[in-house]
């Protein structure tokens, strides 16, 4: 059986003073950000901007969460922020797989579950037709 192939995608992102906390690194609830940004670009990347998902009628909310921390980002520290997706996990939710690096080395590691959701009715639904066939079609140029 032929392994799934997964997309992937890093972006840097530069610590800001708003982002750390009292004792000078940064807020455990903001990795959750640096989360949304990674799952933001690689979707943008691979051509599903999440405002054209919204335009079409889906949101896609946050239904779970796990963060595991290895060490710590400080003001002013350039993060790096690898997402990756399998689309073999994509049934009823998406789940995006993250990890955080500063220097090269790794800060934190984590995921995010998303269901998708009608935008007018806000109930959840499968994934749409159009997300599918734009997965099946860039998993298999890859």
């Amino acid at each position: 059986m032929e392994k799934s192939k997964t997309l992937k995608y890093s972006t840097t992102e530069r610590i800001r003073y708003a982002d750390v906390d009292k004792m000078g690194v940064v807020y455990n609830g903001n990795y959750l950000r640096l989360f949304e940004i990674g799952r933001t670009e690689l979707m943008r990347n691979f051509g599903i901007p999440y405002p054209e998902v919204e335009k079409l009628g889906y949101i896609l909310p946050l239904v779970e969460a796990c963060v595991k921390w290895k060490g710590s980002a400080k003001y002013d520290d350039l993060v790096e922020i690898r997402t990756e997706f399998n689309p073999e996990s994509l049934n009823s939710t998406i789940r995006f797989d993250y990890e955080i690096l500063v220097d090269g080395k790794t800060i934190a590691i984590g995921y995010t579950v998303h269901s998708f959701v009608l935008s007018d009715k806000f109930r959840a639904v499968k994934p749409p037709k159009f997300f599918i066939e734009h997965v099946r079609k860039i998993t298999n140029e890859l």
